[in-house]
C-alpha cells in the first residue's frame, strides 16, 4: 500500500503519530534534544487527547528562538511544528500528517547528497520509487513502517514507532553534523 493510501485509511491516533514521527525526526534540524516531543508521544497513549494542545505548546516555546540562520531544510521543519493543530480531531490531523509527509520528504531530499531522480516527492509517496534516493528511501520507509504499526497495532503500535522515529532522528542529526562541518 502505498504511502499516501495509508494516510487514507488511518484513524485519528495514527495520524497524530505519523505527523508527531515526521517532526521528530527533524528536531535536529531546529536544535532540539532528543526528549523534547517525548510528552507529545506520551499524550497519544491515552484515547481522551486534552493534554496534547497544552503540551504542543510548551514543545514549540522550546523550540523558539532557535532560528538564527536557519536554511530551507530547517524553515521547512519549523513550519511542521507551527503548523501542528491544537485540537487532535482527526480531521485537522490528517491535513498536518499529509502536510508533514510531504515536508519531511523535502528535507531528507534536500539533505541528501545523492540526486533523487524524481521531480516531486508526490511519486514516491504514491509508490513510484526507483531511482530513490538513500535518504528519501529511507524516511519513506520509515513514514510507512510508522502507519502500518499504529494500523496494525493500535496504542500498542506506539513504543515501535516511537524507535522507528527515534532511529530516523539518529540519522538525521549525524547529516545535519556532517553538513555543518563541510561548511566549516
Amino acid at each position: 500500500m502505498s504511502l499516501v493510501e495509508l494516510i487514507a485509511q488511518a484513524d485519528e491516533r495514527g495520524l497524530a503519530a505519523s505527523g508527531l514521527a515526521c517532526l521528530d525526526r527533524c528536531v535536529p534540524l531546529l536544535g532540539g534534544d532528543d526528549e523534547i516531543l517525548r510528552p507529545l508521544w506520551t499524550s497519544l497513549v491515552d484515547s481522551d487527547a486534552g493534554d496534547w494542545g497544552e503540551r504542543l505548546e510548551q514543545a514549540r516555546d522550546k523550540l523558539a528562538g532557535h532560528d538564527e540562520a536557519e536554511d530551507a531544510a530547517a524553515e521547512l521543519a519549523r513550519r511542521m511544528l507551527a503548523a501542528a493543530p491544537a485540537d487532535r480531531s482527526a480531521a485537522e490531523v490528517r491535513v498536518w500528517a499529509d502536510a508533514c509527509s510531504v515536508a519531511a520528504l523535502q528535507i531528507h531530499r534536500m539533505l541528501d547528497p545523492l540526486e533523487d531522480e524524481e521531480s516531486t516527492v508526490d511519486a514516491r509517496r504514491e509508490g513510484r520509487t526507483e531511482g530513490m534516493s538513500p535518504l528519501v528511501a529511507a524516511e519513506l520507509r520509515r513514514q510507512v513502517a510508522v502507519l502500518e504499526l499504529l494500523a496494525g497495532h493500535g496504542a500498542g503500535g506506539l513504543r515501535a514507532a516511537m524507535e522507528v522515529s527515534t532511529e530516523g532522528r539518529r540519522v538525521l542529526r549525524a547529516v545535519v553534523s556532517r553538513r555543518a562541518r563541510g561548511r566549516r
